[in-house]
């Protein structure tokens, strides 16, 4: 264990490859990692890098959705509570630790409170624990009977390597970590991440021995630097760039544009509980319905989406289950309307609010020239993603700008609990709301899962008490020398990518 400590720090001073030749991927993102752990942060490209180099118990095909068997070959019900795995033999961490059933006990316990850092505690708010059977059978056990449970395992339950990171700790464990999954990270600086093929990957694995060899990733840029570095040959793959740069990348004959649409979509939360201090103005509902008929929703998905977008009625995605946008109360844009519920709720010459937000800056410009058009002075803060989730969870958030991919959960479970049952991004703290999602997402009856949360849907949007804009068409530019296929849930896999 200790010689591979070594060869982990001798590996992290090693030089980068460079392209194609050296038969590297080079990756180009704005916004970096703070902590590499997969449990440690909500980013995307968190999730993304998690993808690369850890397994969990489940796969999901890239195209169909459908589940597969990853580190476990098979698993069935018990009972309605109780699911039991059957563990693949023959395993190894990037380490060389054989992979069984005590490393799928310690991370359940780590999501279940071990660990304190976990960035999203509510993915695993359904797991009670795990039970090993035997080295290679397992028994997870959910407090409630939990519908979405198998969706959640295919995405946000990677395994960790109880031996490794109980010896080295989580702290060293972030800057040097193992997984199972078909790349291991050799470098981890805050300006570069490099992933090399895991030659001891195993066979039988969906997700595939990586054709490309090594992913060299250059994070913490800002949106100019990030195209600049595909146009000047330092990059071989970005996205969800500057649409304004698009034309640049399209001229250039060794670079191609993919785009799809994604289940990640944006949102204005506007702060109804006043967390955000005594006197605030959000807290009335009027105020809340003008902000919502002052933006032109459609103005914006029409030209801030490349290629044009669709607006949302519902607080979800369309395609996940229990999103039925029929039940929403729909916002029109209505600025003479806006300015008569102000001055309903007593504000005729408007107020001063803040905004907050990471995304790219032309969306939050947007919204705060829609609120100065109806008196609602808007001062934005634009912040690195981290920060700005951070500052909102801290309830400083009056008004916060922010995008959802539902970790690509096609079931509201993966976002009405997030923001609306007492979390810290809960700005909304409405007792009958809370308890709708929460008995929604505990029982297998499929049409009274609907029925509550269609009620709450009913209930946020008669409200607004969360606005939904629109879905994102991700972006992705690449060399065309790169054969990249995108996907629907936005988690773009690099160890099925290829040189052409």
């Amino acid at each position: 264990m200790r010689a591979w400590l070594l060869l982990c720090l001798l590996l992290f001073a090693a030089p980068a490859h460079a392209q194609k030749s050296a038969d590297t991927l080079r990756v180009s993102w704005r916004e970096a990692i703070p902590d590499i752990d997969p449990y440690h942060n909500p980013l995307r490209n968190g999730l993304v890098l998690s993808f690369q180099t850890w397994d969990g118990l489940i796969a999901r095909d890239a195209q169909t959705f459908a589940l597969k068997p990853l580190l476990a070959t098979s698993w069935k019900f018990i009972d309605d509570t109780t699911i039991e795995f059957e563990l693949r033999p023959n395993v190894t961490f990037h380490n060389g630790d054989p992979f069984t059933a005590d490393d799928v006990v310690y991370t359940v316990n780590q999501v279940l409170g071990a660990d304190p850092l976990v960035a999203v505690p509510s993915n695993y708010s359904w797991l009670a624990g795990a039970e090993k059977i035997d080295e290679l059978h397992v028994r997870l056990h959910l407090k409630r009977v939990f519908p979405a449970a198998l969706e959640y395992l295919a995405i946000t339950l990677p395994i960790l390597p109880q031996a490794y990171r109980t010896l080295v700790g989580p702290e060293l464990y972030s800057r040097f970590p193992v997984g199972t999954g078909p790349y291991r990270i050799v470098r981890a600086d805050p300006d570069r991440i490099q992933l090399d093929r895991y030659e001891g990957y195993y066979a039988a694995s969906p997700k595939q021995r990586p054709p490309i060899a090594h992913v060299v990733i250059r994070q913490g840029g800002d949106a100019v630097s990030e195209v600049d570095d595909l146009l000047e040959g330092r990059a071989d793959w970005i996205w969800s760039y500057q649409p304004e740069r698009s034309a640049e990348i399209l001229r250039n004959p060794a670079l191609q544009e993919l785009r799809s649409e994604s289940m990640r979509i944006s949102y204005l939360s506007m702060d109804a509980a006043g967390r955000s201090g005594a006197g605030n103005p959000l807290t009335d509902v009027k105020v809340r319905q003008a902000i919502e008929a002052s933006i032109d929703r459609q103005a914006m998905a029409r030209t801030l989406v490349p290629g044009g977008a669709r607006v949302l009625d519902a607080p979800c995605y369309p395609t996940q289950f229990g999103c039925d946008a029929a039940l929403a109360v729909r916002s029109e844009y209505d600025p003479a309307r806006a300015r008569s519920l102000l001055a309903e709720a007593g504000y005729p010459a408007g107020f001063d609010t803040e905004l907050v937000s990471y995304l790219l800056a032309p969306e939050a410009k947007a919204v705060a020239g829609y609120l100065a058009a109806v008196g609602i002075r808007a001062r934005i803060l634009q912040l690195p993603t981290s920060d700005a989730v951070a500052l909102a969870a801290t309830g400083h958030a009056p008004l916060f700008m922010g995008s959802w991919g539902s970790y690509s959960i096609n079931d509201v479970s993966a976002i009405l609990p997030y923001f609306f049952t007492g979390g810290d991004n809960d700005y909304a703290r409405d007792p009958e709301l809370r308890a709708l999602i929460e008995q929604a997402g505990a029982t297998t009856d499929a049409d009274r899962r609907r029925a509550e949360y269609g009620q709450a849907i009913q209930i946020i949007t008669g409200a607004a008490l969360w606005l939904p804009l629109h879905p994102y068409a991700t972006s992705y530019a690449i060399n065309r020398s790169l054969s990249f296929r995108p996907t629907a849930d936005e988690l773009p896999r690099f160890y099925l990518a290829s040189w052409r």
